[in-house]
């Protein structure tokens, strides 16, 4: 996305659909943290100046990050392909600008966890 700078309000612009995937992600096609399509990310601290560095994709997933949003919906949202925005976020979170939130697959071999969800859901009324 490109910015104009008016004397009143900034306009964002989408970036032509010519921009291949791989000179937003400098060529990288995988990202240093496991990001599935329902792993939760967010914003723990915004920061402006932050915001202002980054590249337009980036900065969008930055901004939409500021509320608990999952890869697959950035995605959809920003029209970014999936694998962009894995990226992407990996580098936002490599910065310590995105928190990513455990899924269900990081407790996978945690039995203690893994029993204490089973007690629960057997608990719940049915």
């Amino acid at each position: 996305m490109s910015q104009e700078t008016g004397p009143e309000e900034t306009v964002v612009k989408p970036r032509s659909k010519r921009i291949r995937p791989y000179t937003l992600t400098g060529g990288r096609t995988r990202a240093r943290h496991q990001l599935l399509v329902e792993t939760l990310i967010s914003v723990p601290r915004y920061d402006p100046a932050l915001a202002e560095k980054l590249m337009p994709e980036s900065r969008a997933l930055y901004e939409r990050a500021r509320s608990q949003v999952s890869i697959a919906e950035l995605s959809s949202l920003l029209t970014i392909p999936l694998g962009v925005v894995r990226v992407l976020v990996s580098d936002l979170a490599g910065q310590g600008a995105v928190f990513i939130h455990p899924t269900a697959h990081a407790y996978s071999h945690d039995r203690n966890m893994l029993e204490r969800i089973l007690n629960g859901l057997k608990q719940l009324p049915v």
